[in-house]
């Protein structure tokens, strides 16, 4: 693996099914803790026909909970950022795991609207987990392969969306069948995702390191010699455009893993299970489309540089968008999951495409960037989540507004400027994925 190690120690070839290097490990450790706090993050969502129906939830007050859901994480991944700089991504990955596991144990315990509103929020800052991701992955590959190692990372973090749509129903179900009610059977379900949270801290503390030269401290990185937050950045209008692309394509992510199976159960008339398993298909399709983008991306970056990044980034906009008008007005269920499956796709891309360019628009702050655009795609599904708590908006009108506002701000991306200075170590080296 020698030949693939640039000077600083980081990968030029992203050997996806290796495990050989501290690259690679931290590599699949650290999208497992993305993928196991998504699962705790939304492992309440495929539920929410019951939950609703146990503490009797309004329609307002169920959009409450999705505002509160992705909101916390809005604060939490603007300090994440910070965090991973002064503290290095591996403690931060660790603290989060076992703070945020504490309310993932305890939300079983609410009895109320309010309660559950409490933890529900409390819950979310676990979602700044993908901030840490992003920053871990970019500290281990080199910059001619970031956007695709980035891409496949949030990805398959993400993929914990689709999986705890489709497993928490049956781990619901495993409950009651041994004879639970099902007030009960939600509220233990939830100790799975926590469980899971408490193993994955012990990997990042046990196969990890900061950088690929060691940890902060082993490396001499002190707090004296590391860089003061530069808050000028937040002028940088390339970074607000990227803010409001990601808030477009993960915060409807959020936001369609939040309300998909009640859309589906109200709209459809479909069992809490089916409407469940047909919900988690949409995460699913992480498993490729994210690190599709970001392959992508890499590849037109090479080509036309960081201007054609964006150009490519405004196109999958546009054609989301276009889908998600689809899927509002699909006549029947077979034709919302063609829809669904249409926009999902240019979604994910998109998500990939974003953090395509965002290690670069400003090399010395990259936990910074990071943490702003994450915390876009909060702000996004917690603006969508006021359209599906208004009693006057149905969901398929919602949806309909969604999906004119995406196609609204693909016009921005496409109009904003994206530049930066190449280095000779961006272009020296194709792109490259290889299966070992």
């Amino acid at each position: 693996m020698e030949n693939s190690i640039n000077a600083s120690g980081q990968l030029t070839k992203l050997k996806i099914f290796s495990l050989q290097g501290v690259q690679m490990k931290t590599f699949h450790i650290t999208w497992l803790m993305f993928f196991v706090c998504f699962f705790g993050w939304f492992g309440l969502a495929p539920l929410m026909p019951t939950i609703r129906g146990d503490l009797g939830l309004t329609k307002g007050q169920v959009g409450n909970l999705i505002i509160v859901s992705v909101s916390s994480t809005i604060i939490a991944r603007l300090f994440i950022g910070k965090l991973c700089d002064t503290w290095g991504p591996r403690k931060t990955a660790i603290r989060l795991l076992l703070v945020g596991a504490i309310p993932v144990f305890l939300v079983g315990l609410s009895k109320d609207y309010m309660t559950f509103l409490l933890f529900r929020g409390a819950i979310g800052i676990i979602g700044a987990s993908f901030v840490i991701t992003q920053f871990h992955t970019s500290m281990m590959f080199a910059p001619n392969i970031k956007g695709t190692a980035n891409a496949v990372t949030g990805g398959w973090g993400n993929l914990g969306g689709g999986v705890t749509n489709m497993v928490m129903p049956l781990i619901f179900a495993a409950i009651v069948g041994f004879g639970y009610t099902k007030p009960e059977a939600w509220r233990y379900a939830m100790i799975v995702p926590g469980v899971m949270m408490l193993i994955v801290a012990y990997l990042y503390y046990k196969y990890t390191t900061d950088t690929p030269q060691g940890n902060y401290d082993q490396i001499g990185r002190t707090k004296e010699t590391r860089q003061k937050t530069d808050w000028s950045i937040l002028g940088d209008w390339r970074i607000w455009a990227l803010v409001f692309a990601y808030a477009m394509c993960f915060g409807m992510e959020l936001t369609f893993d939040n309300v998909a199976s009640l859309h589906f159960v109200d709209t459809f008339k479909l069992t809490q299970s089916t409407a469940g398993f047909w919900a988690g298909t949409f995460g699913f399709m992480n498993l490729f489309a994210r690190a599709l983008g970001g392959i992508t991306s890499d590849k037109v970056g090479k080509k036309f540089g960081i201007r054609g990044k964006g150009l490519l980034l405004a196109g999958m906009l546009l054609l989301e968008g276009i889908g998600i008008l689809l899927f509002a007005h699909a006549g029947s269920f077979g034709m919302a999951l063609v829809a669904m499956f249409s926009f999902a796709l240019f979604l994910k891309m998109a998500n990939g495409a974003t953090y395509g360019i965002v290690p670069f628009v400003n090399e010395k702050n990259v936990g910074l960037v990071s943490g702003i655009v994450g915390a876009g795609g909060n702000l996004g599904g917690m603006a969508f989540g006021f359209l599906f708590k208004s009693s006057s908006i149905t969901y398929v009108q919602a949806f309909t507004y969604i999906g004119y506002i995406v196609m609204a701000v693909s016009v921005i991306v496409l109009i904003t400027r994206f530049y930066k200075v190449e280095s000779v170590e961006e272009i020296e080296a194709e792109p490259s994925i290889l299966m070992a």
